[in-house]
């Protein structure tokens, strides 16, 4: 699904983005909701980049990679963690292309997120290359998804890949639960 903002996006640099786990969700300016094979997954485009909603097995989780202010976390090279009752691993990294590569990227990345079911893409005013773009699936017990953000003024897109593994432990049992999961369905 490819959608046009109406308004201007919040980010600034790429280095301002930061990453976080166990956030409410946040106001968001576009949205897909998937059921992907038991799991609940709401692709969420904020004003600041990214949040995505995972609710699996009475559980949740979120991840939010945006501009927030007072936030203390870069985006990190890579994460991997016990969250609840999921495996989480996190990567990202950052692309600086030439202009008319940079142009040619942000096309191909657009129109192959808004085409597939699973994908949510939204452009920003000012430059047909101002995007957020984020695709999600399933495969046996993990959901993926990736992500692009993208910063034309920079000629920047910074790319991220999360993988959720499932596991249907006892509520009572996990290992970890706490301020990294969200609360409620």
């Amino acid at each position: 699904m490819l959608t046009t903002i109406h308004t201007a996006y919040t980010d600034t640099s790429a280095d301002d983005l930061a990453w976080a786990l166990g956030r409410e969700p946040l106001p968001s300016l576009a949205t897909l909701d998937l059921e992907l094979g038991g799991a609940s997954v709401q692709l969420r485009v904020l004003g600041a980049s990214h949040q995505v909603l995972l609710s699996a097995l009475d559980d949740s989780c979120s991840e939010t990679v945006a501009c927030m202010p007072g936030s203390r976390t870069p985006l990190p090279l890579g994460v991997s963690k016990r969250v609840g009752g999921f495996d989480y691993a996190f990567a990202a990294r950052v692309e600086t292309l030439s202009a008319g590569s940079f142009a040619g990227r942000a096309q191909e990345l657009l129109a192959l997120v808004a085409e597939h079911p699973h994908g949510l893409a939204a452009t920003f005013p000012g430059d047909p290359h101002a995007f957020t773009a984020l695709l999600a699936q399933r495969r046996g017990a993990h959901v993926h998804w990736r992500t692009w953000h993208a910063y034309p003024q920079e000629r920047r897109l910074v790319v991220t890949r999360t993988r959720i593994g499932v596991h249907a432990t006892p509520v009572g049992d996990r290992v970890g639960a706490g301020s990294d999961v969200m609360s409620g369905s």
